[in-house]
């Protein structure tokens, strides 16, 4: 398998972007906010997700150090998902995007309305 380089980041929000990057990976990080949560949980409060990119997002998040994956040995095994410390950081710095996003909705919403009903 061959590893890739990884170029040193060109600033703080290449890096945070690095991270957060994809279109699941922050409304992963908002539904872990809530608390640990098992797989069938994540996919359920993800509506449109599948199955394949959550688990790729869910272990790159796992990769990066914000999310940790914990495996409780019973039958049927049970295994859940939680934010670190760093995930918990995270969340709290994509607060004031989250707002701003709150803020512009509706007309974001009907920019690309627009532009659909135009093309």
């Amino acid at each position: 398998m061959k590893v890739q380089k990884c170029a040193p980041y060109v600033c703080g929000i290449d890096a945070a972007i690095d991270v957060v990057g994809g279109k699941w990976k922050v409304l992963i990080l908002w539904e872990l906010d809530h608390g640990a949560r098992r797989f069938g949980e994540l996919k359920r409060g993800l509506p449109g997700v599948s199955e394949k990119m959550l688990i790729q997002h869910l272990r790159e998040l796992e990769r990066d150090g914000v999310v940790h994956r914990e495996v409780h040995h019973a039958v049927p095994p049970k295994v859940e998902y939680s934010l670190t410390e760093i995930g918990r950081q995270l969340n709290t710095a994509l607060a004031p995007l989250g707002a701003w996003g709150r803020e512009h909705k509706t007309r974001l919403e009907d920019i690309r309305l627009g532009e659909a009903a135009a093309g």
